[in-house]
């Protein structure tokens, strides 16, 4: 089973972790560059991508399918400092952002979706914009789940042309998940930059 048959059960177990160095990544990346703005945090769980966000100074819209997350969430976040929204991927919305993190959840988007909830997070980048998460590939240990989104490397890859790939990492390795299952991980850690439009003329 990919999901947990516990989501509270995954919270306490990931309650403590820092967030996912993509995110980090990006932001020291936005921080060199002398910029903070506004950041979707898609699949966002119970905050862990979030409180970091918040803590450099970022404006943040929460966003995820499971109510207990938001609720998690606002526990550890002063209420003024995040919007939230419970939602699935396919039904999400959200304005044009200087982030998109996505911090091992847009593979959950079911494949009929992914296409769409794609081409969305690439249009709501703002130039300089950045996209952070995890793409899971085609030999994961859950590789044939239905809900579940899986890309070989050739066609991970494609999905960022045009984009400025910061970090293109793929990874296969026998692990475990988060709730301590023995799981086959092969995945790919993301950070990718829509470059900056050209001056007119």
């Amino acid at each position: 089973m990919t999901a947990p048959s516990s989501w509270a059960a995954f919270y306490d177990a990931v309650a403590d972790r820092p967030p996912h160095d993509t995110v980090v990544e990006a932001l020291d990346r936005f921080e060199y560059e002398g910029r903070v703005g506004f950041a979707v945090d898609l699949g966002c769980g119970d905050g862990r991508e979030t409180v970091e966000l918040v803590r450099r100074g970022w404006r943040v819209l929460a966003i995820d399918a499971e109510p207990e997350a938001i609720e998690r969430l606002r526990r550890r976040v002063e209420p003024s400092k995040v919007e939230t929204a419970v939602a699935r991927f396919e039904d999400a919305v959200w304005p044009d952002a200087d982030l998109v993190n996505a911090g091992f959840s847009l593979p959950f988007c079911p494949p009929a979706h992914f296409d769409a909830v794609w081409r969305r997070i690439r249009r709501s980048l703002v130039p300089g914009g950045r996209f952070s998460g995890q793409l899971f590939g085609d030999r994961d240990g859950w590789a044939g789940e239905r809900d579940v989104t899986f890309h070989a490397p050739a066609d991970a890859e494609r999905l960022f042309d045009g984009l400025e790939l910061e970090r293109f990492e793929e990874v296969e390795v026998d692990g475990q998940t988060a709730v301590g299952d023995p799981k086959h991980w092969h995945l790919y850690h993301v950070v990718a930059r829509r470059p900056e439009v050209s001056p007119a003329g």
